[in-house]
């Protein structure tokens, strides 16, 4: 008689799998289509009734996935969505991709993994393979996500059903490294549950790449993403040296740069955004603390980051004091809010911060960008200024949070009075140029 990994193995083998995505935002709705576009049939779930209309009419919300993608997919049968969790029990494999904030004290927020998984308990079966997607600390799927699926259901890991944790790696806007094309790594509970695993995400994923243990893929993505924060968070150091100094500090790195090993750019800017970088390792500090270690690397890096905005908003203030102006009652406009270039993401945006800072100074602030109409945050609402180069020649101040591709820098550099650069977005036509203050 063949086991329940033989089953399992042979209906992955045949595409025979009935997929749930378990939250279908940024990361769970492009890869819901790449498994749909692979030939299996795929069900997003989620609570957000809005999203789940959107996709069963064929409409994308997320910038990556064009429309008709869905359109498509949605018309030939292979992606669907729903609010109701109960269809879970036919479904063969679930993909959660719930979010994982940080609460307002600093903590990690696995009140959305929790949630995820008690409402998939009831559901699970013999044969079900479950992955974790969601950005967490080493140690959640064995010691959180395992024990509410077994207590629910009596089944035994890598025997009777299968779970592993593979992290996400989406960078919104990339056309070159997308869902499918960016190795994956997953890592199983136990040996079978990696193989089984594995073998579902290599049938729609170009290359996937097997470790040993879920926390091993855990601290993967934290290792990713913390180095990332405190390169960026040494060179934001270094631009408030440089500026002590009265040195350039983009000359500096461009110059660093053209070293052809052991050195890797990154560049300064207002702060951290988007959901991983700025999150993700103080998952991985907070962890540490519950066993006496204080991960001084990252809360170094942490503590230069979160300071930035300070360090733009005082920028903001000399310069307006050089132009004999107060930061009170004067007119500010930031320029590009979404957290990079060319994107509407606004998760942990360094401009809401500069926002809320120029704000309780007294300042008027607008703010332009092209992908993203309104911004609500805390007690305050803005929505993008309807004519964006009426409002630079108007301002006292522009501000560069976000360097859209799109904008026209010359014509800024031409009709704003002052200008404070935090992402070199004018390069060298603002050499020499009073009005540019850059970071």
């Amino acid at each position: 008689m063949a086991t329940t990994k033989a089953m399992v193995l042979e209906k992955i083998e045949k595409k025979d799998m009935k997929i749930a995505v378990l939250g279908i935002g940024y990361v769970g709705l492009p890869f819901a289509t790449v498994f749909s576009e692979a030939g299996f049939e795929v069900l997003g779930i989620d609570p957000i009734t809005e999203k789940v209309d959107l996709i069963n009419k064929g409409i994308s919300y997320i910038q990556d996935i064009p429309s008709e993608k869905i359109q498509k997919l949605v018309a030939n049968g292979t992606l669907r969505a729903t609010t109701d969790f109960s269809i879970l029990r036919e479904m063969d494999a679930v993909s959660i991709c719930v979010p994982t904030p940080l609460r307002k004290t600093g903590d990690p927020d696995l009140s959305f993994i929790v949630s995820a998984t008690e409402d998939l308990a009831p559901y699970l079966h013999k044969g079900m393979i479950v992955v974790l997607e969601s950005s967490t600390y080493p140690g959640t799927t064995r010691e959180l996500v395992l024990p509410k699926l077994v207590e629910a259901s009596g089944l035994e890991v890598g025997k009777d059903f299968f779970l592993a944790f593979s992290p996400e790696r989406v960078d919104p806007g990339r056309e070159d490294w997308t869902t499918k094309n960016t190795p994956k790594v997953i890592g199983g509970i136990t040996e079978s549950c990696s193989e089984v695993s594995s073998a579902l995400y290599s049938k729609a994923l170009d290359t996937v790449v097997s470790v040993s243990s879920t926390e091993v893929a855990e601290m993967a993505k934290l290792l990713e993403n913390t180095f990332r924060m405190i390169n960026i968070g040494l060179v934001n150091e270094l631009a408030i040296m440089c500026d002590r100094l009265g040195v350039d500090v983009w000359e500096v790195i461009d110059a660093a740069a053209t070293k052809p090993f052991g050195f890797m750019k990154f560049t300064p800017g207002p702060g951290l955004g988007g959901h991983c970088i700025p999150i993700d390792p103080l998952y991985l500090s907070w962890k540490l603390r519950s066993l006496n270690y204080t991960a001084r690397f990252i809360e170094l890096a942490s503590e230069i980051n979160t300071g930035m905005p300070r360090f733009v908003v005082n920028k903001v203030q000399d310069g307006l004091n050089d132009h004999g102006k107060p930061i009170k009652g004067s007119r500010i406009l930031i320029v590009g809010v979404a957290y990079k270039p060319d994107i509407d993401d606004m998760r942990e945006s360094p401009a809401l911060d500069v926002i809320g800072l120029l704000k309780q100074k007294g300042a008027d602030v607008s703010f332009f960008d092209p992908f993203v109409p309104v911004v609500k945050h805390d007690d305050w609402q803005l929505e993008s200024v309807a004519d964006f180069m009426r409002e630079v020649n108007a301002v006292d101040c522009v501000v560069v949070i976000t360097n859209h591709s799109q904008l026209d820098y010359k014509m800024i550099l031409d009709d704003a009075k002052l200008i404070i650069d935090t992402r070199n977005a004018f390069g060298k036509l603002a050499k020499n140029n009073p009005k540019v203050i850059k970071l």
